[in-house]
């Protein structure tokens, strides 16, 4: 069995990009509504201050600071997928028949939406804080979904410009 080793900060800020098992699903921007609910019911149970995310059809990316003495991101992301999984109602985003499945997933009872694993990484500083969150927003424009950051719905850029923490020039 593999060793995963994952860097563990308490109070730390982290960089996340979670993905969908297919690359080819929209289900997070078809389902924002499912997926914004289970964000929200993981959040309550185990804060965290989300600096940066966008969600886009196959994947979404983060910027979180956990709280001091915190360093268990695991989990919220666990039950992040799972809540959404479970919001769902089993059948959408299901592989095709359940044979399809790898046997580890089927004895997890895993229904093959998400990748297992997701990407983190610790922020080393000021500038690394930076260019993360600025990641984030710029993402939509990377993969060609929007021309301007700002016209892409599933970002934190639309809070951060409302609270002025947004440059100026992101809100056109």
């Amino acid at each position: 069995m593999p060793n995963y080793r994952r860097a563990r900060v308490s109070g730390a800020s982290y960089f996340f990009t979670v993905n969908l098992a297919s690359r080819r699903s929209d289900l997070l921007v078809t389902h924002i509504h499912e997926l914004r609910a289970a964000y929200a019911a993981t959040i309550r149970d185990m804060p965290v201050i989300c600096d940066a995310m966008v969600v886009l059809p196959d994947h979404l990316h983060a910027v979180w600071t956990l709280p001091p003495g915190d360093c268990d991101f695991s989990e919220r992301w666990r039950k992040i997928k799972h809540r959404f999984s479970r919001n769902l109602g089993g059948a959408v985003g299901r592989t095709a028949h359940p044979t399809a499945l790898s046997a580890s997933k089927r004895a997890k009872r895993e229904c093959g939406i998400w990748q297992r694993r997701f990407w983190e990484h610790v922020i080393r500083n000021e500038a690394d804080y930076a260019a993360h969150v600025a990641y984030c927003w710029g993402n939509p424009v990377k993969h060609g979904f929007v021309e301007h950051a700002v016209d892409w719905p599933y970002s934190s850029l639309h809070r951060d410009i409302r609270l002025g923490r947004a440059p100026d020039y992101l809100s056109r």
